[in-house]
């Protein structure tokens, strides 16, 4: 069904979600995580919920489904509502029937021994027949493809398998609202995409109401109807796609899409929405005008005007110096099994790889690959069948889920002292000591857990040849990655290699002067970043798909090409 059809037949029904004038402090915060927010979420809405980290995205999901106030405490005014009921008087759990939600980390989420379990769990509560129960685990399991997953403990699963689990667990018993949290941030190219298209496809044939809140906006704004971006707490902007991309290039271009910076860097209107509609709009463009390479009589660029970190990772590459040659990281024939539960698994299987010191290196790969498994063989946490490693020069390795760094009640416990501040200094975080860790943003846990992995080796301490981070990008904004993209630059002119383990293909165009990409434990392909990113449908940055030229990845060439060639694809 349309979308703006279902909307209508269900209006009568009510809102899906409301806010009014709704404040919100955490307990010993100084500043309020949401401040006079007012909106409305009609049934069979489509909203993609925008912001930088901190911005107030995952408080105001929070309170979408009362774990603000009932869970995370604080205080709160105004008023919220699902489905009609006051979030104040209804917590989380009696909330269940009529609001599903995924958060940020999806592993705090799972409290079953299996997957299957953990889908029957909130059905059974619900007291739904053993018929209903099965049913309804099945189709959950076959809408998201992890029906091999049922059986599987949830201790073997990976972090997008967790994160595929936590989003069945919130569709299971079919609410007509779901409430999700960067749902993609680790998941790989192919399945984050689908994973939109599934929510899309669930929205338009179920009328679900979809509340996305997402950084990587390429990924999602195709789907939208309707954009929402917070800033410090409050409502920014609240329109549709075409028109919050107009609104971010000139008030927050950190939020704008790589395809809408290039479109605005050069003067060409419409902003496009995603990549279908921006090679549509340059072929309309080049039917339209006549190719020129002097400009001719063009229209005014309205954009020229916007703030200049509008061309904001346009590089495609981070500072740095000239490599030094010597290896820190050897592998050999490097062959590691896992136990998922049902037997060994070839993991890695033969891998020889050599990362040099200074190289800054993108590994990549679909979920599964084996990219976790080796950062975490080369840091001697998994032992290999056969082959060898070897990390001369010592390594500091950051894994997947910051709270496993985050231990105690206070930021000034987790980090003290010159190095500590050293650290923070280091990630970009001003935090005040006596926050609680567990009510920061996704990004903001992220980059104090890299700090913590950091502390002491930043200022006069000799770094480790090897700096390891395992998806350091979850819930960090475009400003927060450049700010990475700049620290990993900074230790690699210090002689220590960087390789970051990542699905966020815009990032490692800006980090990455080296490519590894993992399939099936096996290396497939090793590369500079401009070969491998440029000219593939999955694998390749947003204006590497529009343009479809080798080598071509970041906004700045766009821009270029199109300042040069006045065409497109």
């Amino acid at each position: 069904m349309n979308p703006v059809a279902s909307r209508e037949a269900t209006r009568g029904a009510g809102l899906a979600l409301e806010f009014e004038n709704l404040g919100y402090r955490y307990a010993g915060a100084e500043a309020a995580a949401l401040q006079g927010v007012s909106l409305a979420i009609e049934p069979g809405e489509f909203v993609v919920l925008a912001g930088g980290s901190g911005s107030g995205k995952t408080s105001l999901l929070r309170a979408g489904c009362g774990l603000i106030p009932h869970f995370h405490g604080g205080e709160i005014s105004g008023t919220a509502r699902v489905a009609g009921r006051p979030t104040t008087e209804s917590g989380p759990g009696e909330l269940a029937d009529v609001v599903g939600y995924v958060a940020q980390d999806p592993e705090t989420q799972i409290v079953s021994t299996t997957v299957a379990a953990e889908l029957d769990l909130p059905l059974r509560f619900r007291g739904d027949h053993p018929a209903e129960r099965a049913r309804a685990v099945e189709e959950v399991a076959l809408a998201l493809g992890i029906p091999h997953l049922l059986p599987r403990t949830v201790t073997t699963l990976s972090g997008g398998e967790l994160q595929r689990v936590a989003l069945a667990v919130a569709l299971v018993t079919r609410p007509p609202l779901i409430l999700l949290d960067e749902p993609t941030s680790q998941l790989d190219p192919v399945s984050g995409d689908e994973l939109i298209w599934l929510l899309r496809r669930l929205n338009e044939e179920w009328g679900v109401a979809v509340v996305l809140a997402e950084h990587r906006l390429e990924r999602c704004l195709a789907a939208a109807d309707r954009v929402i971006a917070m800033d410090a707490g409050r409502i920014g902007f609240d329109g549709s796609p075409r028109d919050f991309l107009a609104w971010a290039v000139t008030e927050k271009p950190e939020l704008a899409t790589p395809s809408a910076l290039v479109f605005a860097g050069a003067g060409i209107e419409p902003l496009p929405v995603g990549v279908r509609d921006a090679r549509q709009i340059l072929r309309d463009r080049a039917r339209s005008t006549k190719p020129s390479t002097t400009g001719g009589d063009q229209p005014p660029n309205r954009w020229a005007n916007a703030p200049r970190r509008a061309t904001a990772f346009r590089s495609g590459q981070a500072g740095g110096v000239e490599p030094a040659r010597e290896p820190v990281l050897k592998a050999k024939r490097l062959w590691v099994e896992l136990d998922p539960g049902d037997g060994p698994v070839d993991v890695l299987r033969g891998i020889d790889l050599e990362v040099r010191a200074g190289e800054k290196v993108a590994l990549m790969g679909r979920n599964g690959a084996g990219k976790s498994t080796l950062l975490r063989t080369a840091a001697g946490l998994v032992e290999p069948v056969s082959g060898s490693v070897e990390v001369p020069a010592g390594i500091a390795l950051l894994t997947q889920n910051p709270g496993d760094f985050l231990v105690r009640e206070r930021i000034g416990d987790e980090l003290s002292g010159p190095a500590g501040e050293a650290a923070l200094r280091a990630v970009g975080l001003d935090l005040s000591p006596e926050r609680d860790p567990r009510d920061l943003s996704g990004g903001e846990r992220q980059r104090l857990a890299l700090a913590i992995a950091l502390a002491g080796r930043m200022e006069g301490d000799e770094l480790p040849g090897l700096v390891c981070l395992d998806e350091p990008t979850r819930g960090m904004d475009r400003g927060l990655k450049e700010h990475l993209t700049e620290l990993a630059g900074r230790l690699a002119a210090r002689g220590a290699a960087v390789v970051i383990s990542t699905h966020d293909v815009e990032f490692a165009v800006a980090f990455a002067d080296r490519v590894v990409l993992l399939g099936d434990g096996e290396v497939v392909a090793d590369a500079d970043m401009p070969t491998v990113l440029s000219g593939g449908w999955y694998f390749a940055s947003e204006v590497a798909r529009v343009f479809d030229r080798p080598g071509l990845v970041s906004i700045g060439q766009g821009i270029g090409l199109l300042a040069t060639e006045g065409s497109g694809p």
